[in-house]
């Protein structure tokens, strides 16, 4: 990036930094000046900056110590949804409340009946007038319960092949036809809700693309949540205790909250070599083998990471990377997880505040399965990098062709 362009960033922040104003007033300053979501067009609040230029604003932003955007749903997924998807006016309505953290979005893709087969899915949105009414149920919703909006994928075409019979929309969670219920999970978390639709209605305006474009609006978001995000350290905040900060903070610390387990379903590989020491077991050849197969791979992995950040970086879309990376965090996660097991032995099954190490081990056997089925389930992600990578034949499937009311279901 140029230095003229991180020299205007400096000095804007140096004239509208006011540390007793609202969080919402500072980000809203930051939008209007272009720099809060820099890589979109311009004609949508951004400064048409590719994707290292944006790094390194953000890495700036962290520098001079003052908050930047609000992370989740709306920024990485919802926004890059409006921006190919949405038409003027949604775009003109919603990126700047997004990007400011003015609204909260959450995903509405997944179903009881259909995961890794999100085109099954049945959740239904029938035309009523300027409205559509929306019946059906979704789950694996986190963040479902603060949504102001959520992005939706429901059927409006029961009479063609299930891929070409659906459609997405931005939903009004805050109305009486809109349920949420949290799930607890055998870890004891609920970072996750299922969703129930009943009679829910949606303002027409809020299609995004055409009808029957749904399934090219699910690929738009799904390639964005399975990039790599890159960590950013933040510095030395500007003025920490006054009132921008104390909401940054509070908010950080609300949004991280669902998420606090996610460690653990990453089997923890950085607490092995400590664990197998303080056990005693660090001479043991066996356990010597099981921690360096595992902090092999997750080596290997990082340079995986690294090479998604590059492609970022150059301005390329999501490509293999993703999937790739994917695969290899869930077989970190279950092979750091066999070695925490060998480790600890039958004690590792002990949960609690006086199980050792305080249960951790329990938690990581118990949150480990989950790691591949988040995000895109294990198989999804090979047939993706089978067909789309190696050029291999598509997987025989009998009802890609039926009209979708004559496929079985569940």
């Amino acid at each position: 990036m140029a230095s003229s362009t991180i020299d205007e960033l400096r000095a804007f922040v140096d004239a509208a930094w006011r540390p007793d104003a609202s969080l919402l007033e500072w980000r809203r300053a930051l939008f209007d000046a272009g720099w809060a979501a820099p890589s979109l067009p311009r004609a949508d609040g951004g400064r048409d900056l590719g994707a290292a230029d944006a790094e390194a604003v953000a890495e700036t932003l962290a520098a001079l110590g003052v908050p930047g955007p609000p992370d989740g749903v709306g920024l990485n997924l919802a926004v890059p949804v409006l921006v190919a998807h949405g038409d003027e006016d949604l775009r003109r309505s919603l990126v700047r409340p997004t990007v400011t953290g003015a609204v909260v979005w959450c995903q509405l893709f997944s179903e009881p009946g259909a995961g890794s087969d999100l085109a099954g899915l049945t959740t239904t949105a029938r035309r009523d007038g300027d409205e559509w009414v929306v019946d059906g149920q979704k789950v694996w919703n986190t963040g479902a319960a603060t949504a102001d909006l959520g992005l939706l994928v429901a059927r409006t075409d029961w009479d063609v092949p299930k891929h070409r019979g659906l459609s997405a929309f931005v939903l009004p969670m805050r109305q009486p036809g809109v349920e949420v219920r949290p799930l607890r999970q055998m870890n004891g978390h609920a970072s996750f809700n299922e969703v129930f639709l009943t009679s829910a209605r949606i303002p027409a305006a809020h299609l995004l693309a055409e009808e029957g474009a749904g399934w090219a609006v699910a690929q738009t978001t799904l390639m964005h949540e399975r990039r790599l995000a890159a960590r950013r350290r933040q510095g030395e905040r500007r003025d920490p205790t006054g009132r921008v900060w104390r909401e940054a903070v509070a908010e950080a610390t609300a949004a991280a909250e669902p998420h606090k387990w996610y460690p653990q379903r990453a089997g923890r590989p950085d607490l092995l070599v400590e664990r197998a020491r303080n056990a005693g077991r660090a001479a043991d050849p066996l356990v010597r083998q099981a921690v360096a197969a595992t902090l092999a791979r997750s080596t290997v992995a990082g340079s995986t990471s690294r090479r998604a950040a590059a492609a970022r970086a150059a301005g390329r879309p999501p490509g293999p990377e993703g999937s790739l990376g994917k695969l290899a965090t869930s077989v970190i996660a279950r092979q750091a997880a066999a070695a925490h097991a060998l480790v600890a032995g039958a004690a590792g099954l002990l949960a609690g505040d006086d199980a050792p190490d305080g249960g951790v081990v329990a938690e990581i056997l118990v949150s480990v399965p989950a790691q591949s089925i988040a995000g895109g389930t294990d198989e999804i992600q090979h047939n993706i990098l089978g067909e789309r990578v190696l050029g291999l034949p598509r997987e025989p499937s009998v009802d890609r062709d039926l009209p979708f009311r004559e496929v079985r279901r569940a």
